[in-house]
């Protein structure tokens, strides 16, 4: 596992001088599991794969000045925005009155709704550094990147109650250090 980990900091760190190999490599990782993440909230697989392109295209036009420190998050937060700015998007509210004053309110609501989400993230993202390696993985894995614990288990050469007990030990700690915002882990 540490070695993985250490993999996956070399192929970062290769990502921000340019080499298209790294870029390669978390492609050939990553598709797969973000454009099912996708597609499970826009049941459109043109639409998730497009996002999924623009998630990578975004990531490798903006390598040099990005930090991550674990691209399965880092990832995971970059195609739930695109999938949420795509909802936003392509959403009629006809409800709605015609008017400025109604079109500035939401998009107000839209901007704090994004920016508590991005807040909740970056504490969810600082947090997951700090729990054991296996928990962090599991719980990525999970809660992220929507991987069954079964699939999980297998990857990682575990049974499916470690995998389940590394997520509980996971969730546990994040539940101790977020307080009163723990019951927002359900977005995840």
């Amino acid at each position: 596992m540490a070695a993985a980990l250490h993999h996956e900091q070399e192929l970062l760190v290769r990502l921000k001088q340019g080499d298209e190999s790294a870029f390669t490599a978390l492609y050939s990782t990553y598709w797969k599991p973000l454009y099912f993440l996708a597609y499970k909230h826009l049941q459109s697989a043109a639409t998730a794969e497009e996002l999924v392109q623009e998630v990578f295209l975004t990531l490798w036009e903006k390598r040099a000045s990005l930090t991550i420190h674990s691209p399965a998050m880092y990832l995971a937060a970059m195609i739930r925005y695109a999938v949420y700015r795509h909802i936003a998007r392509e959403k009629k509210h006809p409800l709605l009155p015609a008017g400025e004053g109604s079109t500035v309110q939401l998009a107000s609501e839209e901007a704090l709704h994004t920016i508590d989400h991005k807040l909740l993230f970056d504490m969810v993202a600082k947090l997951s550094d700090r729990l054991p390696e296996k928990c962090r993985m599991v719980f990525i894995s999970n809660k992220l990147l929507d991987q069954p614990i079964q699939e999980i288990a297998e990857q990682m050469n575990i049974s499916t109650r470690t995998a389940e007990a590394h997520l509980s030990k996971a969730l546990k700690i994040m539940r101790s250090h977020l307080g009163n915002a723990s019951s927002l882990l359900l977005l995840f």
